[in-house]
Formats: structure tokens, C-alpha cells, sequence
């Protein structure tokens, strides 16, 4: 088994098990139920932001723990006060070291729109996510079929979130890609099922994507310059985490970058 038919094993135990300790009508309880979502496309858009998608989240399958003590509070704001365009929050717990209560915390202090990043199999993870206060989702076409991200995305949108779908290569972007489920579509320059990364994925895929859609990077970004080089064929957000969280104070890390653009 690769590390993602490891992960994804787990998350369908996982889920089927979480599912039946908090039923649906429970997560249609919450207050998020009733609330109206950001756009993660228009925030992500916008001129006065840096177009970074800031991502909390401890640890990696890749590389083991990344920053196990940095609050979610302190450093989420910190992102945003930065001119960080959105949050990203793991909420995997077994090989991410996330949690649902990292989403909620974000959410509590944070006025902006919050990607949900998890390893979604089924719809009940789509309420969740509305339920914990998310206002997009991820869908990755490694693991979904074009029939799964379009009911899933639909799902999504009839709550008032959006589709941030993630793919790596052509193929994957033909067999999921649907105007009627996703808004934004990510280049993952991470190769799920061996770990590899190369930003000349998102260099080659870039003219694959139809313009209609957000182009957002993922994963493999270091420095200002990645960000540049990657603007110039035509992506407007910027998805990144472990360059931020292997340093102490990640909202700092941050700040520096975004000075720097």
C-alpha cells in the first residue's frame, strides 16, 4: 500500500466510526449551519492580499512533526494580520496531527474564509465541515472519481461552500473537473502516492486549466520568488504551510514573505 491508500483506509474507518458517535442531526445543530460562507475565490482574488492560503497544521507523512507547539489562535491571526488571503487548517488527526477543534478555534477569531484540509470520502465529511465552520472544502482527484467530486461538490455548494479541487496531472483534471462543483482548482506539486515534489507540475498543468477557474499552487513553496514565478502563468493563490510552520513563530515567517512580494 502506498501512504495514501494508507490514509485513505484509515479516514473510512475513521469516518464511518465519528459518524456514528455524532450523527448528522447533530452536526445540523450547529450555529455554522446557519451561516453565510466567504468566498475563498474572491478573497483569494483580491488586489490588496497576497493571494497565500496560510495552512496550520503540525505534521506531515512526509516529514514527520513540523511545529507540534504553535497555538491555533496566536498563529492564525498572526497569518491574517500578515495578508494572508485565507487559512488553511488540517484537520487530520492520525498522519496530520490536526484536529476538528483547530477549525473551530480558527473560525472563533478569524474573519476570512478557512479551507477545510482533510482527506474527504463521503458526504457526512462535507456537513462536518459546514458544522465546524469551514467555508470551502478540499476534494482531491487522486482519490475521487468525477462522479464523487460532483455530488460532493454539489453537496458543498448547497451549503454555500466552495470546491477548492486538487489535482496533479491532466489526466486527473479531466476525469473530476465540473463546472456545477468546483470553483477553484489546485495543483498539488506533491505526488501523493510517493511524497515527490516538483514545482514544474504546476507549470505544466497551468495552461491545462481553463481560465474560469481560480488557479491555486500547493505545496513546495519556499521563498517570494516561487510565488512570482508562478504568477506569471496565471496562479492567484498560493497554498502553503510547512514553510511557514517549521519555524517558531509561523505568522512571522509569514509576514516576511509578504513583505517581500
Amino acid at each position: 500500500m502506498t501512504i495514501l491508500d494508507k490514509i485513505i483506509a484509515h479516514k473510512r474507518r475513521e469516518v464511518a466510526d465519528r459518524e456514528s458517535l455524532v450523527p448528522l442531526k447533530l452536526l445540523e445543530q450547529s450555529l455554522y449551519m446557519e451561516a453565510k460562507p466567504l468566498s475563498l475565490r474572491h478573497y483569494v482574488l483580491r488586489d490588496d492580499l497576497s493571494g497565500i492560503i496560510a495552512e496550520f497544521k503540525r505534521k506531515s507523512p512526509s516529514k514527520g512533526i513540523i511545529n507540534a507547539h504553535a497555538p491555533v489562535e496566536r498563529t492564525t491571526l498572526g497569518y491574517m494580520q500578515a495578508g494572508a488571503s485565507a487559512l488553511s487548517v488540517l484537520t487530520d488527526t492520525e498522519f496530520f496531527g490536526g484536529r476538528n477543534e483547530d477549525l473551530t478555534t480558527a473560525r472563533r477569531f478569524n474573519f476570512c474564509p478557512i479551507l477545510r484540509k482533510d482527506f474527504v470520502v463521503g458526504e457526512y465529511q462535507i456537513i462536518e465541515a459546514k458544522s465546524l465552520g469551514a467555508d470551502a472544502v478540499l476534494l482531491i482527484a487522486a482519490v475521487l472519481s468525477g462522479e464523487e467530486v460532483l455530488r460532493l461538490g454539489r453537496l458543498a455548494r448547497s451549503l454555500g461552500m466552495e470546491v477548492l479541487l486538487e489535482i496533479h496531472n491532466e489526466q486527473e483534471l479531466t476525469a473530476t473537473l465540473h463546472p456545477d462543483a468546483v470553483s477553484l482548482v489546485g495543483v498539488n506539486n506533491r505526488n501523493l502516492h510517493d511524497f515527490a515534489v516538483s514545482l514544474d507540475v504546476s507549470g505544466e498543468l497551468a495552461r491545462q486549466i481553463p481560465d474560469e477557474y481560480v488557479k491555486v499552487t500547493e505545496s513546495g513553496l519556499n521563498s517570494a520568488a516561487d510565488i512570482r514565478a508562478l504568477r506569471e502563468v496565471g496562479y492567484r493563490g498560493f497554498l502553503m504551510g510547512e514553510a511557514f510552520m517549521r519555524h517558531a513563530r509561523p505568522e512571522q515567517a509569514c509576514a516576511a514573505l509578504v513583505q517581500q512580494l
